[in-house]
């Protein structure tokens, strides 16, 4: 289909920076990721079980080959076979059928998809494809955003910074620290998610190995399905209804969840920054801000941004509380949601990559900066009210706040009052040196951490 013609922006408009999740969440990858498990099953079955002859070296390397090889026409193969079965795991199992007899292994054919039922591939393949394209795609991305903000919080570290709180003139900072506030909170958070382990099942039609156990008494099946989920680096479930509950699913969406918020946090930030005039974007020759305004440069990569983020959080929440509920053993009202888990994803990729963009086009105003902090020497009003206390004046606060409250000082006001207080010369020495761009605590330090 023609990208004019998709019906999301994902495929269309924005297709281009979110190709590269193709591999995990469409609908190839999906008949992909479930040939994979068929197959993978049916190796490890041989290897573990001995319930039939083993397979050779060359023989496990063709079945492998099947899945390493899969192409489109395979995929619309078994797409064909699925308009007659109506069931999309039934139509991979008969493809695979026929792949292994015309490699001379039709004695093996009734043991694809032994004692198995469908959620078995399923839950495997939803977990598979999300670990994947988190691990793969969405995590460098968000590290590679985290490396830039350090960065720029180290460049910024000095760099003195008027600080808003409700809007209004507050105690100075540095540029640095405030990025690196942000670049702190989105390594908690991808630290969490990268020591997150996904869940998985193997237990048959009901979760009680039923069929499994009937067939091969003998067989330790609880250790069987341990070693197979082990194998594919998830973490075994062994107690679950026909479907697995989606709880560490789930815990890995809220988890990105909350670097969207954090992210959020941060566009709307920059955007005050760029309408404050802290900072300047680049003025791309070409590019057009307004269709009547020419003088406009709109802060597009951030707006754009949040409003993906808002997209995926949205998504995440519907996906969070549908997932972790079924109706008895199974239902099918989360089959389809579950289908649309690379959704979000994608639009939490194009945000961080969206926003990676707007940083590059940005620059400091030092100007703009340096009017603000000249603007508002009443913020060290807190120095002051501070250091009295330290000399045991107990109303520091109120003669400060009767002689400052909703009032814009200059130099010469703060100083007179400064001169005013009964301090020690030598503390009024250190208070007179003092500017609102030299008010930083340990603010360059924390920028640096």
């Amino acid at each position: 289909m023609h990208q004019l013609l998709t019906i999301s922006p994902l495929d269309g408009r924005y297709a281009e920076q979110t190709k590269e999740l193709t591999e995990y969440f469409s609908e190839y990858a999906l008949i992909k990721y479930r040939l994979m498990l068929e197959i993978e099953y049916l190796i490890f079955l041989n290897k573990y079980t001995k319930i039939f002859k083993a397979f050779t070296v060359e023989q496990t390397k063709d079945l492998k080959n099947i899945y390493l090889n899969f192409s489109i026409d395979d995929a619309e193969q078994i797409k064909d076979t699925e308009k007659e079965t109506n069931h999309d795991v039934k139509a991979i199992e008969y493809f695979l059928r026929t792949k292994i007899n015309n490699l001379d292994l039709s004695t093996v054919s009734p043991f694809i998809h032994f004692a198995l039922t469908t959620e078995d591939i399923n839950n495997l393949a939803y977990h598979l494809m999300w670990q994947d394209a988190v691990q793969k795609i969405y995590l460098p991305n968000t590290e590679k955003l985290i490396a830039e903000l350090k960065k720029l919080s180290k460049k910024y570290s000095d760099t003195s910074l008027l600080s808003l709180t409700h809007g209004q003139p507050a105690t100075p900072t540095t540029l640095g620290k405030e990025l690196n506030v942000f670049a702190s909170r989105l390594e908690r958070q991808t630290t969490q998610l990268k020591k997150h382990k996904l869940q998985g099942k193997l237990n048959g039609a009901t979760g009680t190995f039923g069929a499994h156990h009937l067939a091969y008494p003998e067989m330790d099946w609880l250790d069987f399905s341990q070693k197979f989920i082990t194998h594919l680096n998830l973490e075994p479930n062994l107690l679950t209804t026909q479907v697995e509950s989606n709880d560490s699913l789930v815990e890995s969406y809220q988890n990105i969840f909350r670097i969207n918020s954090i992210l959020t946090d941060f566009c709307r930030d920059l955007w005050l920054y760029i309408s404050r005039g802290i900072f300047l974007q680049e003025n791309k020759t070409g590019e057009i801000g307004s269709s009547t305004m020419p003088h406009k440069i709109n802060p597009i990569q951030f707006e754009n941004a949040e409003g993906n983020l808002g997209l995926a959080n949205s998504a995440f929440n519907h996906l969070a509380s549908v997932l972790p509920i079924s109706r008895m053993q199974r239902d099918l009202s989360n089959s389809t949601v579950t289908r649309n888990q690379g959704v979000p994803l994608a639009h939490s990729i194009l945000a961080v990559k969206q926003i990676l963009n707007g940083l590059n086009r940005l620059t400091i105003n030092q100007t703009k900066i340096d009017q603000e902090l000249n603007e508002h020497w009443e913020v060290l009003t807190e120095a002051i009210q501070t250091v009295l206390r330290k000399f045991g004046e107990t109303q520091a606060y109120e003669k400060i706040k009767l002689l400052s409250r909703g009032s814009k000082f200059n130099q010469n006001n703060l100083h007179k009052i400064i001169e005013e207080t009964n301090l020690p010369r030598e503390e009024k020495n250190k208070l007179l040196k003092l500017t609102p761009s030299s008010y930083l605590g340990l603010a360059k330090k924390l920028a640096e951490l």
